[in-house]
């Protein structure tokens, strides 16, 4: 609203002030009263639109700045997933060069899988694989990993499986201390710790040692890594070490596994 008034008021005075000189009716000392009545209403239209120009100015600039930070966040954000996309890849192949490698040094036959599913029940410790009967998978089969034994196939699909990991407390395996060759029946738990029982108090068993896969059950291949001793109980009146283990294989960071698929064959051919 000033700033409208302040340029109406300028025209009006600089037309009349135009008309008077036209007319030669002004005097010398007229003009400079004009100069000091129009002077001060210039200066205040001038400022008003300079300050309305810097706003505008600084508007538009804050506009081209908010564009240009949406963009560059939007590349930001896409750089960001491709490097989330290139650094699981790379976990992956990492993780499937850990299996290959395993699978060299095994002579079962075998076939890898992803695990695509998990039991969330606290009782229960199962999971699905994608993998089932159009892959050769048969219930039984052992399901391994590099750093040790994950579990055992129970329920077999065409083309899915359920597998029983170690810690469940239906799960079952022979097993032998590597150090001291004391064997027991490794017992799951439904945590993240194991219970070898029925080992004798006779048998020297210490914290550390590694327990293996003796190859017994005719289910799993003799030697295969499943844990390390981490407590030992002993009471008076109990003939048994009470032997707990903490497993290799870090169950909550299951991904890929590989399913044993000619053991039990193998472990027969062993026992003729």
């Amino acid at each position: 609203m000033v700033l409208i008034v302040g340029v109406i008021v300028l025209i009006a005075v600089n037309i009349i002030v135009l008309s008077v000189n036209s007319r030669r009716y002004t005097t010398f000392g007229l003009e400079r009263v004009a100069i000091s009545f129009i002077a001060p209403f210039q200066e205040l239209v001038t400022r008003t639109i300079r300050y309305t120009k810097d706003i505008w100015r600084h508007y538009f600039a804050l506009v081209t700045i908010s564009k240009q930070n949406h963009i560059l966040l939007n590349e930001l954000n896409r750089a960001t997933e491709k490097s989330n996309l290139w650094q699981e890849t790379d976990l992956a192949n990492a993780r499937l060069r850990n299996l290959l490698d395993f699978q060299k040094n095994i002579t079962e036959l075998v076939v890898a899988a992803e695990v695509i599913a998990k039991d969330p029940s606290t009782w229960f410790k199962t999971v699905i694989i994608d993998k089932g009967k159009s892959d050769g998978l048969t219930k039984g089969l052992p399901v391994v990993m590099p750093q040790g034994i994950a579990g055992q196939v129970i329920e077999v699909a065409n083309h899915y499986s359920k597998v029983m990991l170690i810690i469940d407390r239906n799960s079952a395996v022979d097993a032998l201390v590597q150090r001291t060759r004391a064997r027991g029946v490794l017992k799951g738990e439904s945590t993240d710790r194991l219970n070898l029982a029925y080992v004798l108090r006779k048998n020297d068993v210490r914290v550390g040692d590694v327990v293996l896969s003796s190859g017994l059950d005719g289910i799993y291949p003799k030697g295969l890594r499943i844990g390390l001793v981490s407590e030992i109980i002993d009471h008076e009146a109990d003939i048994f070490h009470e032997v707990f283990i903490t497993p290799f294989v870090d169950f909550e960071k299951l991904e890929e596994v590989l399913v044993v698929l000619n053991v039990q064959k193998h472990n027969l051919a062993g026992r003729k």
